[in-house]
């Protein structure tokens, strides 16, 4: 289960790079899941969640800017994967398995780019701008990354 769970965090990941690390990183914080004798115990530190929530909202204002730069671009794209493994790892971590969890959240956030990339685009065309699909994108993330972490024990 919780492979399936690290992928989906991974796919959440590539539609908000910083919602995965940021959802898991309090709920790590919280107790909801223990990391604390893992690699991944500095997901649990007390600042951690409080650096990738700033760095969240920042995302969730800088998407909307109409210079921002595809999430396919290698900058982007790679630090959707990063961020994707390193949700998944944690979440695998949790479990007994971080290399399993790395693997799920890099395929997941490999998924998530492009999905979200091709599900945005037919929804900005649909309402016949992006900034709706944006925030529809934005809650998908967000609500995703929340029922992820309910499940996560």
């Amino acid at each position: 289960m919780f492979i399936l769970l690290a992928l989906l965090m991974g796919v959440v990941a590539g539609l908000r790079s910083l919602i995965a690390p940021t959802a898991v990183a309090w709920a790590a914080f919280s107790g909801r899941f223990d990391l604390g004798q893992t690699p991944m115990a500095f997901m649990a530190f007390r600042f951690t969640p409080l650096v990738f929530s700033v760095l969240a909202l920042v995302e969730l204002f800088v998407d909307k800017l109409p210079s921002t730069p595809s999430r396919k671009v290698p900058t982007g794209f790679g630090a959707r994967i990063v961020l994707g493994g390193l949700s998944g790892a944690s979440i695998g971590a949790a479990e007994g398995s971080l290399v399993g969890g790395l693997i799920a959240g890099l395929i997941g956030a490999v998924i998530g780019t492009f999905a979200g990339s091709i599900a945005r685009a037919k929804m900005a065309l649909a309402f016949g701008h992006d900034r709706p699909a944006a925030l529809v994108e934005d809650a998908f993330a967000i609500v995703g990354a929340l029922l992820i972490i309910l499940v996560v024990h």
